[in-house]
């Protein structure tokens, strides 16, 4: 899961202060980004107006592709601190490979988690004999400063809780739902959970009113709110909530993300997430001097060259822009 802009923004964010503290709908629509060499994603966090939601600080949404006669997903070794990545699919399968000698294919409605730590290298590919179709969303979790020195680890989740109500299934991919607890490891308080919606479906999610959330349509049309949501939208839906009204006129897909408002300010560029600038320096030049980040064995390709850095100082910026 990796961040391959040849030109990634140095830039501030976390902190309370542009936090909504009531409930807000702002619509986020995704830019076209190549994530490796033949998938196009659409990149809806960090966007122009916002940039967390909880510890959520990145989320990009790509297909449902036909990759029948393509390579698919193909993203080289590259490295990451601070963060942790979470894969979740609906269609096809992705298989990773770390530093620490992990290798593992993630299936939909499985739970990929890799905690970066202090700094862990992996790579992403669809396997050779793959599904037709490829489908899902990346997400990134920033640590906490407490957290960040920990030990780098890959976890494969393939039992995940479910909440249902009447046309409504929720997987709990991170984190907790009206009292079902993903396996996850997390380190802030959060939730994300994959909400499957019946055709007619007519209900109201619980939610917890000190966090903020965001709803992200995968498929389907969601009417999250009394806002009609296309696959590929984010919704930010702010704070002070105790429940979320879903509608869905067709069998409908979106992903709940959803956090205690970050306190720490981070630091984001590339796959890196820090709290300076010079930490980002630092990292960007382990990365290309070999060392800190180990080997990524058995991608038949090139590990990524971190892109440059961009000239003059550091311009805190906040949550939003």
């Amino acid at each position: 899961m990796s961040n391959l802009d040849l030109k990634p923004q140095l830039s501030t964010c976390g902190g309370r202060a542009a936090v909504a503290a009531e409930p807000v709908r702002e619509l986020i629509t995704g830019r076209p980004v190549l994530l490796g060499e033949s998938t196009e994603v659409r990149r809806l966090l960090p966007s122009m107006g916002r940039r967390m939601i909880g510890a959520w600080c990145f989320v990009d949404h790509y297909g449902p592709d036909d990759i029948a006669e393509e390579p698919g997903m193909q993203v080289p070794p590259h490295p990451h601190i601070g963060l942790q990545t979470v894969s979740w699919l609906r269609e096809g399968e992705v298989l990773h490979r770390d530093s620490l000698g992990s290798l593992q294919t993630v299936r939909p409605g499985e739970l990929g988690l890799m905690t970066s730590g202090r700094g862990i290298a992996h790579s992403e590919q669809s396997p050779c004999e793959h599904a037709r179709l490829l489908h899902g969303a990346q997400l990134w979790v920033a640590l906490p400063d407490a957290h960040r020195a920990t030990a780098p680890a890959f976890d494969h989740h393939t039992a995940l809780p479910v909440v249902t109500a009447p046309g409504l299934r929720a997987t709990v991919i991170l984190g907790g739902l009206d009292g079902a607890v993903s396996p996850g490891r997390t380190f802030s308080p959060l939730v994300g959970a994959d909400v499957m919606l019946d055709s007619g479906a007519d209900v109201t999610l619980p939610l917890d009113p000190s966090f903020e959330y965001a709803a992200l349509t995968m498929s389907g049309g969601a009417i999250v709110d009394d806002v009609p949501l296309a696959p590929g939208s984010l919704l930010y839906l702010g704070c002070g909530r105790t429940g979320l009204p879903l509608r869905a006129d067709t069998a409908t897909d979106l992903v709940l993300l959803g956090g205690e408002p970050f306190e720490e300010k981070i630091v984001m560029w590339w796959n890196f997430i820090g709290r300076t600038s010079e930490e980002i320096v630092q990292a960007r030049s382990e990365w290309m001097e070999g060392t800190r980040f180990g080997e990524v064995h058995g991608y038949d390709a090139p590990r990524l060259t971190a892109p440059t850095l961009p000239p003059g100082p550091l311009k805190p910026r906040g949550r939003v822009r």
